[in-house]
């Protein structure tokens, strides 16, 4: 493959799930045990096509219409609070992670629809939260969520980068989607589908993505 022209980015926007941090099982674990203790059964990947993206409480409510069954009203926050013990406990950084964040020198955020305290410590356990100090956004706060660009948008307002210029760290279709949407390069790491629209890159792992900025791949 001949190289190709470095692109012209200032500034990587990461998502944090599955992209930085290996959550999502870990998070899908969590649920099913906590489904399983009232009498609910769900397999790991039903569990992660029902409640793998968008707002927590929203799923829960589109799930209990689905089965008829009202879970009680502290099931989220009793969720997050099993989500949290586990992560303390268990969570680790995608591989690659912790050194392609150390080598960049171009500003960086993290924007993700969990919850801000969530994603905080998320990076916090697997020694990430340093590299990116307050730039760490949540859906939550900015009343969106992805597929929606406004997450995106908002954090390269407070880089200070024109959102042409910013690359997003994606690994779902709802960011992927909200990244073409918000004019950005995107790196879609581990996805297979393609996409027409959009400047988007697939990738195998995180290590990818020097040789991309670098005209090297």
């Amino acid at each position: 493959m001949q190289p190709q022209t470095a692109m012209a980015i200032e500034a990587i926007i990461f998502d944090c799930d599955g992209t930085l941090v290996d959550s999502l099982p870990l998070a899908t674990e969590v649920l099913v045990e906590y489904l399983a203790s009232f009498g609910v059964v769900l397999s790991v990947e039903d569990a992660a096509t029902r409640f793998g993206s968008g707002q927590l409480a929203e799923s829960v409510a589109e799930f209990e219409r689905s089965v008829g069954f009202q879970l009680p009203g502290e099931f989220v926050p009793e969720l997050r609070r099993r989500r949290d013990v586990a992560v303390r406990e268990r969570l680790r950084p995608i591989e690659g992670a912790l050194e392609l964040v150390g080598s960049l020198r171009i500003p960086v955020a993290v924007a993700s629809n969990g919850p801000l305290q969530q994603t905080r410590l998320s990076l916090e356990v697997t020694g990430l939260l340093g590299y990116f100090s307050t730039n760490v956004f949540s859906a939550y706060d900015v009343g969106t969520w992805k597929p929606d660009p406004s997450l995106f948008l908002h954090a390269a307002k407070m880089l200070g980068v024109d959102p042409s210029r910013c690359a997003v760290v994606e690994d779902a279709p709802p960011g992927i989607e909200a990244g073409i949407a918000a004019g950005m390069t995107v790196f879609a790491l581990g996805v297979d589908d393609g996409w027409s629209r959009g400047r988007v890159r697939k990738i195998r792992t995180l290590a990818e993505i020097s040789s991309w900025l670098s005209g090297a791949a």
